[in-house]
């Protein structure tokens, strides 16, 4: 039995009056057994976080593992040029062992950026797979879907094999995932709509990214893209829409009431061009959490600093500094992650009976020191060097900055320096 001792903990958890006060934690295996002051029974290890903060791991709803090894290469390019250009035609020639190095690079980004969760769509999954349970993140996963290349079929098959082999795993849970309106047929994405309601599983798409693919959605339905949701059977399904840059008020209108999550990717979609979304409207409507996209786009997995541009783009974006708040982000990055990939009651919070996903700042470096506003600051300021402390299903991944991992870093380094030697130079 572990216990986390004398840390300024933010709970997540609404049920209680303050955002954040001095407890204790007590975790037994997996689960979290007791949040109180002061506990004084007996114990196994005591984590000392006195001076520290102790919070929810993050939670990334949105992101691509596997492209850690395209990281930052989107300069000066628009989202379908980059895809055509740059990225399919280095994806084409991907191995799984490729995938299995470049995943589990990010993996171990994520543990050091204290997430303790991703949502993930790719392909090569067995390399995935390979790296999540060796650095035992916990993920919501699937590989992509598409028909646009004839292979629709084959992939779906592919995905019914990952399922039944891995769908008992602790950590791993699955997601039914195609690409895009614009590389599934109509049929191909009702067959994947009935695919994810035999399995109970969510639906995971890139939806409404910029305002092209809105136009050719709207050419290839004749009709708002809400409604072609609606005509494919995708309003019965627990839905997770990355991007949804651009929704109509009548898209939204339909989707309120309904099990729709919008995942904001706001670097990714600055740097691609495609818009910034009003999600300070949006969260009338559907459930708002955030992701990083993969690296590609998104340049890293540190959810911190995509947290501070999200709500600095808000009170940008309607000129209003009241209309978001640092905590609102935070909920984006915790319990609506959790809320979105149906895990709401295993993590996002620290509560009794949820699973032990933690992470522990050290805010005493000059960098973020000091610690007035706390909840602004941790969302504006945290730096990567900031987390002390990753816990996962109850298991320390990193203490004390360093990785408790076998992975070792300069051999992994290496790897991807020959891979991209390979592929890209």
């Amino acid at each position: 039995m572990k216990v986390i001792k004398n840390g300024t903990v933010i709970t997540m958890d609404e049920k209680r009056e303050k955002k954040y006060e001095t407890l204790d934690i007590v975790i037994e295996e997996d689960t979290i057994k007791e949040v109180l002051p002061n506990y004084q029974g007996p114990s196994d290890e005591i984590i000392d976080a006195k001076g520290k903060i102790v919070m929810p791991g993050l939670i990334n709803s949105h992101t691509h593992l596997g492209m850690s090894i395209f990281r930052a290469t989107n300069d000066n390019l628009n989202l379908d040029d980059w895809l055509t250009k740059k990225i399919w035609p280095i994806e084409d020639n991907l191995t799984v062992d490729d995938v299995y190095y470049s995943t589990l690079l990010s993996c171990i980004e994520m543990i050091k950026t204290g997430t303790t969760m991703s949502n993930d769509m790719y392909f090569h999954c067995d390399g995935s797979i390979k790296a999540l349970k060796e650095t035992k993140v916990r993920s919501l996963f699937s590989n992509c879907l598409m028909d646009s290349d004839g292979n629709g079929e084959k992939r779906i098959e592919t995905f019914r094999k990952l399922y039944e082999e891995n769908k008992n795993h602790p950590l791993i849970s699955f997601s039914v995932a195609p690409h895009a309106f614009y590389t599934c047929s109509k049929d191909y994405l009702k067959r994947c709509s009935d695919l994810a309601l035999e399995l109970n599983l969510p639906f995971h798409i890139h939806f409404c990214e910029n305002i092209e693919e809105v136009e050719k959605i709207k050419k290839m339905y004749q009709k708002d893209p809400v409604e072609a949701l609606e005509e494919v059977g995708l309003l019965r399904n627990k839905l997770i829409l990355a991007h949804a840059t651009f929704i109509s008020d009548d898209g939204l209108r339909k989707l309120k009431g309904k099990e729709v999550s919008f995942v904001h990717n706001p670097i990714s979609n600055l740097n691609l061009g495609c818009g910034i979304a009003d999600i300070s409207k949006y969260r009338d409507y559907v459930n708002v959490c955030l992701g990083t996209d993969g690296q590609g786009s998104g340049n890293n997995m540190n959810l911190f600093y995509h947290m501070s541009i999200t709500d600095l783009l808000q009170k940008g974006k309607q000129k209003n500094p009241t209309i978001f708040s640092s905590y609102e982000v935070l909920k984006m990055a915790t319990i609506h992650g959790a809320k979105a990939l149906g895990v709401d009651h295993l993590v996002g919070s620290i509560e009794k009976g949820k699973k032990a996903d933690l992470i522990i700042l050290d805010r005493n470096q000059i960098e973020t020191y000091p610690t007035v506003d706390l909840i602004t600051n941790v969302v504006h300021n945290t730096l990567p060097s900031n987390v002390d402390t990753t816990i996962i299903n109850g298991e320390v991944l990193m203490k004390d900055r360093k990785l408790l991992l076998s992975v070792k870093e300069e051999e992994l380094k290496q790897k991807i320096e020959r891979i991209i030697e390979r592929l890209m130079k």
